[in-house]
């Protein structure tokens, strides 16, 4: 589905303690477009997220309202389709812009402050179920996980994830013609480390291409829960 990178796993043999004692922040996912004239409160949420430690947010731009006049130059199919298997996953039938997604789990309507806020707070007081920590030296990235509380027999993703801090546009034509707007945290590209069973502690290496900061997510295989995230360091 995303672009795969050369990924090697390995076997990892131990995990500071220190690491497990970290709550994990929690990830926020925004779908939003240029072509979508409500999107832009839900844009200024996502400048807040940004600047929050216990929160990683990020800005999948979709194509779906290209046709209207204006071409969003930071939209990828395939954040599209994630959205669309989160639906399918979820039960719905629709896909809309601004959609928030909170640990690939609670979705949020348009730019509702409250219901977010209502939604991280809970999702940081839950208790751990796996830890994830990331290292990055040159193109190579490192990543460990270890479980905490996991059910049986579930298969996780182990994506790495990077994006733009902060990417301007000026929108010539469609619903929000003449606005001059910044988007943060705006997702470029995305890496598969690999797949893990849950089930002991493990080590998995990903080359990147790029230089932009990036992010670790463990999610279940099928767009389900994201359960461990981190920033890379």
């Amino acid at each position: 589905m995303f672009r795969s990178i050369r990924a090697t796993a390995l076997v990892s043999l131990f995990l500071s303690t220190a690491a497990l004692a970290e709550g994990d922040p929690v990830v926020v996912e925004l779908f939003t477009s240029q072509g979508c004239s409500s999107c832009p409160p839900a844009d200024r949420i996502m400048h807040d997220l940004a600047e929050r430690d216990d929160v990683i947010g990020l800005a999948l731009h979709v194509d779906y309202w290209d046709y209207i006049g204006w071409k969003d130059e930071y939209a990828d199919p395939d954040h599209t389709l994630r959205q669309r298997t989160y639906a399918r996953e979820g039960g719905r039938s629709m896909i809309y812009t601004p959609q928030m997604v909170v640990n690939g789990q609670q979705d949020v309507v348009g730019a509702q402050s409250r219901e977010l806020d209502r939604l991280i707070n809970a999702h940081l007081k839950a208790a751990p179920q796996a830890s994830v920590t990331a290292a990055r030296s040159g193109d190579d990235v490192t990543v460990d996980v270890t479980p905490v509380e996991l059910p049986a027999g579930e298969t996780y993703d182990i994506r790495v994830i990077q994006y733009s801090p902060m990417r301007h546009a000026s929108i010539r034509r469609g619903e929000l013609a003449g606005h001059d707007l910044d988007y943060a945290n705006v997702v470029e590209a995305w890496h598969m480390a690999g797949q893990w069973d849950g089930v002991a502690p493990q080590a998995y290496s990903v080359t990147v291409d790029t230089d932009y900061p990036a992010v670790v997510l463990v999610q279940r295989a099928g767009h389900g829960p994201i359960v461990a995230a981190a920033r890379v360091k």
